[in-house]
């Protein structure tokens, strides 16, 4: 084998073998495809969980991403290369049942239909337009791009819109800001994918319920919440006053801002619900703290609504505190100048509306900030085999007031002073997993325990999987405002600046997190360091680099070649 290797090197056609090789290669290259992950967040590495659901796909999964064009800003290129990658990646697994195309949204249209296109997008995906102002590179100048940062996915009859920057925070419009906002819209990436995919190939959709009967809002203030679920989940409502129990059939029971008390019968309802294995979204106000309250009345002191939700909670693992949280990183309220002679509209820090930042969870992991409405603290509490993940927290510039609380107009008065805001990081949201056991043990009646029971379901003292809830001390994070001419307006939304915050995102991350056992949530988690190169250095270093990139292999290609011809003269002229 050696000398036949030997021969061919020393013959005068070795080039034609080196090509025949080379063209070898390519070939099987073409047929049999691996790569190495050897970056250490694993960045081009699919998930076991987005791997199984590619492989389950029994039909053809169409999807048509909106980022094409020919003078796309430098990160949209690199998105748009990203998610080339990423959709290789996965029809390497799912075969011919993952198609897709890049295809340009605007081209061909004129204004008016450019228009009718975007609305249509926006209605049924829930779909928009940026206008990114992004310099090619440092130096140049700026060139205004109209992008769609989205797809659509399509199976069978059934689409499904894929929104790459909703939710994700929003660090700016500087070089680095916008590399980190493109870096968080490409680490969720595999999860944006996946958890569309998997929502239109489900064959049957959770059932989610409203709790009604204790005062709960209900009409156009949870059209948002409402919508959603019913978009995405098969949707219901109950009465726990009037219904004997919470029937099983329901995966996630969502409790918003209850305001009337729940009796110890109310409580076993919900108690026996969480020990068959059910599911609670709790969204509590303690407080009885009501914006309406503030105009009508020029203030208010808020006070405990005494919902008798303590003891459940406590069982649970969680205490919601007897207080109003206040936070410098809030929203902000529209209120006219206190000059009597010439009054202005002016934008006022609010701190009774924090606006709370996520954790390394993946239901808030990278979320924009959400906001809150006259939010209490929440304290977790010993329960034996329960987990506690706190998912909302207050920023570093925190206090609280404790109850009774005084609220009015005076805080807009005045700005406040950072001085006093000294509670770091508390929490608002918290995630509760295990082995939750009964607050009735050894205290339900036998007349009660035999009607339970002719009611086909016995009383349990614990569950027998392990269960989830989610208890926010916010009853208002879900909920939305109404306008007159808009009718009503998205959670989160502020009138005043427009600005929509990622309520939204979190009350559905929280229930699919709640729903769904695939794991698909917890790609969500998935981090991506972000490496920037130094511009200064990039632009004094420019030639150095391009010579060393370019002209380097050249000239190693030539100085082998050299090196090689006079090995053979060498060996050759004895």
């Amino acid at each position: 084998m050696k000398i036949a290797i030997n021969k061919i090197w020393s013959s005068a056609y070795w080039w034609v073998f080196l090509l025949f090789f080379i063209v070898i290669i390519n070939l099987l290259a073409t047929f049999f495809h691996a790569r190495f992950d050897l970056t250490k967040e694993r960045r081009y590495t699919l998930s076991r969980v987005s791997k199984e659901l590619l492989l389950s796909l029994d039909k053809p999964v169409m999807i048509d991403v909106f980022i094409e064009g020919k003078t796309l800003p430098p990160e949209v290129r690199r998105l748009k290369s990203t998610i080339t990658e990423f959709l290789a990646t996965c029809k390497e697994f799912g075969k011919e049942n993952i198609q897709y195309q890049f295809i340009n949204p605007y081209d061909g249209l004129n204004d008016s239909l450019q228009q009718k296109m975007e609305d249509s997008l926006y209605y049924y995906f829930e779909l928009y337009p940026s206008i990114l102002d992004a310099p090619d590179k440092v130096g140049d100048k700026p060139e205004i791009s109209k992008i769609i940062h989205g797809a659509v996915v399509r199976y069978g009859d059934t689409t499904m819109g894929v929104n790459f920057i909703k939710g994700v925070k929003n660090y700016g419009t500087e070089r680095e800001q916008r590399a980190a906002l493109y870096n968080d819209i490409e680490a969720r990436l595999e999860y944006s994918f996946m958890h569309s995919i998997q929502k239109i190939t489900a064959n049957e959709k959770p059932t989610i319920a409203f709790a009604l009967g204790h005062g709960q809002p209900w009409g156009y203030n949870v059209n948002d919440a409402v919508m959603s679920l019913i978009k995405n989940y098969r949707f219901d409502t109950i009465n726990i006053k009037q219904d004997p129990f919470i029937p099983s059939s329901i995966d996630a029971l969502v409790i918003a801002k209850p305001t009337q008390p729940f009796t110890d019968d109310d409580k076993l309802k919900i108690d026996q619900y969480v020990m068959r294995g059910g599911h609670i979204l709790w969204m509590i106000d303690n407080m009885y703290a009501e914006f309406d309250s503030l105009y009508k009345s020029n203030g208010f002191i808020a006070f405990d609504r005494g919902l008798n939700l303590e003891d459940i909670l406590f069982r649970y693992g969680v205490r919601i505190n007897q207080n109003l949280l206040q936070d410098v990183q809030c929203d902000k309220l529209g209120q006219m100048s206190s000059n009597p002679d010439n009054p202005q509209p002016r934008l006022v820090d609010w701190p009774f509306f924090p606006v709370l930042n996520g954790t390394s969870h993946p239901i808030t992991k990278n979320l924009d900030g959400v906001l809150t409405m006259f939010p209490n603290t929440l304290d977790t509490v010993k329960a034996e085999g329960i987990k506690k993940t706190f998912l909302l927290k207050s920023s570093s510039n925190a206090r609280t007031l404790q109850a009774p609380a005084k609220v009015d107009f005076e805080f807009l008065q005045i700005a406040p002073d950072i001085k006093l805001f000294t509670i770091k990081d508390t929490g608002v949201a918290i995630l509760l997993e295990g082995y939750f056991q009964s607050l009735y043990t050894s205290r339900i009646s036998k007349p009660m325990a035999d009607y339970l029971q002719s009611m086909n379901v016995p009383f349990r003292t614990e569950v027998e999987h392990p269960g989830k809830m989610i208890v926010v001390a916010d009853g208002d994070i879900a909920l939305n405002q109404y306008n007159p001419q808009n009718g009503p307006l998205p959670m989160g939304y502020n009138f005043y600046t427009r600005y929509t915050y990622a309520n939204h995102d979190f009350f559905i991350n929280a229930i699919e997190y709640l729903v769904n056992p695939s794991g698909i949530m917890e790609v969500r988690a998935k981090d991506f360091t972000l490496r920037l190169l130094d511009p200064v250095k990039v632009t004094s270093q420019k030639n150095r680099w391009q010579f060393i990139n370019i002209a380097v292999p050249i000239l190693l290609v030539l100085f082998s070649g050299f090196v090689y011809q006079q090995i053979r003269k060498g060996k050759y002229a004895a």
